[in-house]
């Protein structure tokens, strides 16, 4: 609710906003490089301060985020699947078949090897757990960004393709 995205020395980026989602709707955000698009999404999930106005989200709702570069905790693939709960509630034939779905099914056999993932995988394969995890966790709330930077097209379009068929409930900004 008249949202306005600022840069950290004050200058608007973006702004104001009036959005409202309804679950299943999916939303691009597009534009010239610099323009705000990732302090927009930064700011929607409460982690970019600069700025005036609201973002509201539905009580308890669950909201996941991916980012560039996904954040990768020491530990387990399992525990870096999981993150940022401390487990995640599903079958290991389930996050095998999230794994496979989602391009990185050759890591499936390490669900519980301890490594420095954030080391080990390639920016691709990070994207790609990234969204691993949002079809294991299953958020109201998706956000988005630059998450498929370092996927091909068609790969992109497997990932979103399947972001429509696993998540259709959820809302998706990207």
């Amino acid at each position: 609710d008249r949202l306005t995205v600022a840069s950290r020395d004050g200058a608007s980026m973006i702004g104001p906003i009036d959005l409202a989602l309804r679950p299943g709707e999916k939303v691009l955000l597009t534009g010239e490089s610099g323009t705000g698009k990732s302090a927009l999404a930064r700011a929607v999930v409460g982690l970019w301060p600069w700025g005036s106005g609201s973002v509201t989200l539905p009580r308890d709702a669950r909201v996941g985020f991916v980012p560039q570069r996904a954040h990768l905790p020491l530990g387990s693939l399992r525990d870096a699947l999981a993150y940022p709960l401390d487990r995640i509630d599903a079958s290991d034939a389930a996050i095998v078949a999230a794994l496979v779905r989602c391009g990185i099914g050759d890591l499936a056999p390490r669900l519980d090897a301890i490594e420095r993932w954030d080391q080990v995988l390639s920016g691709g394969e990070r994207q790609r757990l990234g969204f691993a995890r949002l079809i294991l966790q299953r958020p109201d709330i998706a956000v988005l960004e630059d998450a498929l930077a370092a996927l091909d097209e068609q790969s992109r379009a497997d990932i979103l393709a399947l972001l429509r068929h696993d998540l259709p409930d959820t809302i998706v900004l990207s």
